[in-house]
């Protein structure tokens, strides 16, 4: 399989999510460069966190208009997988990608930290290798991680189950003191109707090996490797 990672200008986590690509998980990856328009025939686009055009503006709002964006978005309506991290999430929902915004966390504090979030869709590309409920343990390092959508959309995405994953405490709970940033209902990650574009705030890509703390981010990549791998068989035969 084979992976994209894009590169924004104050990119600070292209580097570990190529890492975990090609050295933990042993897939192929390359480099996208934002000024660019050509996505090399990339299987899944990864935008890394960090702080993209430096944050001016809002979170991801000048990325958004990056000339490679305009390739993420027509991949996207393919059906093309889409994941964007921490700031890549920002990203997505400036974009239209997905839904909703990210505020200030509440307790106007950058949180770089583990937590802990609940699995609640098994059945994504992005969760195939999983089962619902499963804990996994990310860290999180963000200011502007207070996911806030509408009562109707948030009615919408969990009727429709785009909620992904929640922040939850060691008994898988999702209580208020589990949330590190506020999140309306504790929400840690979305993904679209289609299930092919999700966003989160945790950092699956620096959770791909236990001396770090936590290899639960493996999951994900799993999942996108091992729904990739069914695809493609299911297209030979």
């Amino acid at each position: 399989m084979k992976f994209g990672v894009v590169v924004f200008p104050a990119s600070n986590c292209d580097l570990d999510a190529y890492h975990m690509v090609t050295d933990v998980m042993g897939e192929e990856a390359v480099y996208l460069w934002h000024g660019d328009r050509d996505l090399k025939g990339v299987d899944l686009v990864i935008l890394p966190g960090g702080f993209s055009y430096g944050d001016y503006l809002r979170c991801g709002a000048i990325a958004r208009f990056s000339p490679l964006m305009e390739a993420v978005k027509a991949f996207a309506a393919r059906g093309g997988l889409v994941l964007g991290i921490c700031n890549g999430f920002q990203i997505l929902l400036e974009s239209g990608l997905l839904p909703g915004a990210l505020y200030r966390n509440d307790n106007l504090q950058f949180r770089c930290q583990p937590t802990l979030i609940r699995v609640e869709q098994a059945g994504l590309p992005f969760t195939g290798a999983m089962q619902e409920g499963d804990v996994l343990k990310i860290p999180i390092a963000h200011g502007e991680g207070n996911y806030y959508a509408p009562p109707r959309l948030l009615q919408e995405l969990e009727a429709g189950g785009q909620v992904v994953f929640r922040y939850v405490n060691e008994r898988g709970e999702a209580t208020l003191e589990a949330n590190p940033n506020g999140s309306l209902r504790n929400i840690a990650g979305i993904c679209s109707r289609q299930g092919n574009v999700l966003g989160m705030m945790p950092h699956p890509e620096r959770a791909g090996e236990s001396i770090l703390g936590s290899d639960h981010g493996r999951g994900i990549f799993r999942s996108v490797i091992q729904y990739w791998r069914g695809r493609k068989e299911g297209a030979a035969s």
